[in-house]
């Protein structure tokens, strides 16, 4: 399944890497390895926030699992798992096929899904606690819940009206509508 087709914001980074000296970039990987350190402080973060929603009352808040990708999804087992062998001898890692397996199919996706999952929970609580529009608010959608602590009787008429009937925090609010296209010169001038 690709998600990047058509329209993709790009990074150069291919190209100019082939102008990269060898040493840089093997001093370069440290600065990738380096953040596994604090993951463990990323990993108990989260875990205190999905608490926190828990004893909210949250129910149906998804866990780390559901942010990793199925171990039968990845492309290659260990027999089969593709190598560098083009390398220099000081990157000798980068022809085993345990660094790519560990690499690939453990060290990044896990990577992506715990910070995946941080940022979903800590949306949440947000959108729990702070439903006020900002010009990200649309990025929380991922973490959308049926309504935030301020619609209550009480506070309710406190909100912004259109903090008030926003979809992300309030399930009875309408969707909004697709943008409309602009008018053309023509139908302008008709």
């Amino acid at each position: 399944m690709h998600t990047c087709e058509g329209k993709c914001e790009r990074v150069s980074i291919y190209r100019p890497n082939l102008e990269v000296s060898t040493a840089r970039i093997v001093f370069g990987l440290f600065f990738v390895y380096l953040p596994a350190l604090i993951y463990p402080i990323i990993l108990v973060s989260a875990g205190l926030v999905y608490i926190h929603l828990r004893l909210m009352g949250a129910q149906g808040v998804k866990g780390l699992r559901d942010f990793l990708p199925a171990w039968k999804s990845h492309r290659y087992r260990y027999k089969a798992q593709i190598v560098q062998k083009n390398r220099p001898r000081l990157a000798f890692w980068s022809r085993t096929r345990w660094f790519w397996m560990l690499n690939c199919t453990a060290y990044c996706p896990f990577s992506v899904a715990l910070l995946e999952w941080h940022a979903y929970l800590v949306k949440m609580v947000e959108n729990w606690w702070c439903p006020f529009e900002h010009s990200k608010k649309h990025r929380y959608a991922e973490a959308a819940i049926d309504y935030s602590y301020w619609h209550n009787e009480l506070e309710i008429n406190l909100l912004h009206p259109a903090d008030r009937e926003n979809p992300i925090w309030n399930q009875d609010a309408e969707p909004a509508a697709p943008p409309r296209a602009m008018p053309t010169a023509k139908a302008v001038g008709e």
